[in-house]
């Protein structure tokens, strides 16, 4: 009902003091002119009662008061003397009114509520105004000089053990919810202090995110954007089309290589994301020249409490400098090895044409011999700069027997096993059939016999091996010479990388061996992979699909785990 009375613009415990103080009183201020207006009006003979006058007058006083006093610089409950002094008014007003008007005591349900709601007096607000209550029925009785009888006591206390009743009612509730505002207000306090918490870290987090080089965006499950640092709107930017300021993920300009071949919808990082994909170093061009730039994508899932997928965190890095730099070095590489081929093919000509007088010296044959070995050296290492630095790496696929291929590479390295004392054995099937190039698979298995008789410097066994895998293949080529620490096995892909051993022995070589039957091997789609202790030897396993690159046989990690 206050609140109402405030035009429901506030609410009621908004309000300054005298206001909720003025309310309070308005109730019973109303009633009793509206009461002495009636009476004034309906009974003439009570326009000149003393007790009415004075009863209209104090209540004025007293709704006046409200008003003109500074409650709020008194202590505190001060104002409610207000409704404590409203049972002198009802007195004379009841009084006053006794045989014309009936019920006129109800109205001391006014200041009872007042004192039991105001929570100022948990316990004695009821019993209080049960008292000033009972006060305002007997005192009368006391005041003229007719004897008092049981009666004359006992017919009035029904209103004060009424208004008892509903001050314990109001008292019960007031005090109720009190103890739920108190509540609410410390709740409100924790979450005002959790909020704020919250709103600190998460101008940590973003502060942390715009000071990263990388573009970082994360996404619902639903593919909306949820944070984006500043790095990330910088690349959304750069990828809008012409003339566009916003734009969804479908609309930005995001390529599959700087040929601007266009990825399709469901092969954006995005969308692989929103699938619930993890991923790593997805490389793609962003915008379009001469402003286009290389982006290489990282993406994780993210998962609440109960393994569900509720979004992904992606990562652009802006690699497009280091591209740029291993595309000139690729191509630096490739024009060096051309220019060094053309060279040593005409010196080992030469020396061949030379080498077949027969009527040369020996000593002559002899150094001719040892330009022909260098310089078939040297041309073996452009061959391997030059497969390192083209596309020439890659494979043209025929039907071929594997068996035969492993068979022809131990051949040619029957010479040179002699020569150091190596063993070779060969444990293989009759025929086995895959879909390969069987040239560039020939150069692998060069590769690896060449390394295993070079490093077995004191003679030992070097054992090749063909095994079938389900729907692959898994080749083994196993030595006992010299061996590596295992992390450097680890590295021995890496293009120009020899172990410390190696560097420290004097066996030549430059580091590319490796890497090019790698390159080889995963364009076949396989895998490679090397495993080796020092001074225990070195054995490489090489996993290829039977039905070729992209087939849906089983993969090479597979096979790697069933037979490595």
């Amino acid at each position: 009902m206050l609140t109402a009375l405030s035009l429901d613009r506030l609410s009621f415990h908004e309000l300054s003091m005298r206001r909720r103080v003025l309310l309070s009183q308005l109730p019973f201020s109303v009633t009793t002119v509206v009461l002495v207006l009636g009476v004034w009006v309906a009974h003439a003979p009570l326009r000149g009662d003393l007790q009415l006058h004075l009863a209209t007058a104090l209540t004025l006083v007293l709704t006046a008061l409200c008003v003109l006093v500074p409650w709020d610089r008194l202590p505190d409950g001060a104002f409610l003397a207000v409704p404590v002094l409203d049972f002198v008014p009802l007195t004379l007003l009841r009084e006053a009114t006794l045989g014309w008007v009936t019920g006129v005591g109800i109205m001391a349900a006014f200041p009872v509520v007042w004192l039991a709601g105001s929570g100022r007096l948990p316990r004695a607000a009821a019993p209080l105004g049960f008292l000033l209550t009972l006060a305002m029925v007997w005192v009368p009785l006391l005041v003229p000089s007719r004897p008092l009888t049981v009666q004359m006591v006992t017919a009035p206390l029904l209103i004060p053990f009424m208004l008892l009743s509903i001050g314990i009612t109001v008292q019960v509730l007031s005090n109720s919810m009190e103890r739920q505002n108190a509540e609410l207000t410390a709740k409100d306090a924790q979450l005002r202090r959790l909020l704020a918490v919250t709103a600190r870290r998460e101008r940590l987090l973003q502060t942390v995110m715009d000071a990263v080089d990388v573009g970082v965006l994360a996404i619902d499950e639903d593919g909306h954007d949820v944070l984006m640092n500043r790095r990330q709107r910088r690349i959304h930017q750069l990828s809008l089309p012409e003339g566009m300021s916003d734009g969804a993920e479908a609309d930005l300009l995001i390529y599959a290589d700087a040929e601007g071949t266009p990825l399709l919808p469901e092969e954006r990082v995005a969308a692989r994301a929103v699938r619930g994909e993890s991923f790593s170093d997805v490389l793609v061009w962003a915008g379009r020249a001469p402003a286009q730039r290389v982006l290489s994508v990282s993406a994780r899932v993210m998962r609440d409490d109960d393994g569900r997928p509720e979004g992904s965190v992606l990562s652009f890095n802006d690699v497009t400098e280091l591209v740029a730099a291993l595309q000139a070095k690729d191509d630096f590489l490739a024009g060096v090895s051309h220019e060094l081929r053309t060279p040593l093919t005409s010196i080992r000509g030469y020396t061949e044409l030379l080498a077949m007088d027969d009527g040369l010296p020996g000593h002559v044959r002899s150094g001719l011999e040892v330009i022909e070995r260098n310089a078939d050296q040297l041309l073996v290492l452009v061959e391997d700069l030059l497969g390192t630095a083209s596309s020439a790496l890659e494979p043209q696929l025929v039907s071929a027997d594997l068996v035969q291929v492993v068979e022809q590479s131990v051949a040619a390295a029957g010479p040179k096993a002699a020569a150091g004392g190596v063993d070779l054995h060969v444990e293989v099937p009759r025929r086995l059939v895959l879909e390969c190039d069987p040239v560039r698979l020939g150069q692998v298995l060069d590769n690896l016999l060449s390394n295993a008789i070079k490093y077995s410097p004191s003679g030992g066994p070097v054992t090749v091996s063909v095994t079938p895998a389900g729907r692959a293949v898994q080749i083994r080529v196993a030595d006992r010479g010299m061996g590596m620490r295992p992390q450097d096995a680890e590295d021995v892909f890496g293009r120009f990388f020899r172990s410390p051993n190696a560097r420290m022995s004097t066996i030549p070589g430059l580091g590319l061996g490796l890497a090019v039957a790698r390159e080889i091997v995963e364009r076949h789609g396989g895998s490679i992979r090397c495993e080796s202790a020092l001074g225990e030897g070195t054995v490489f396993t090489v996993v290829l699909p039977l039905a070729g690159p992209g087939s849906a046989g089983a993969g090479p990690r597979e096979a790697l785990q069933r037979h490595g």
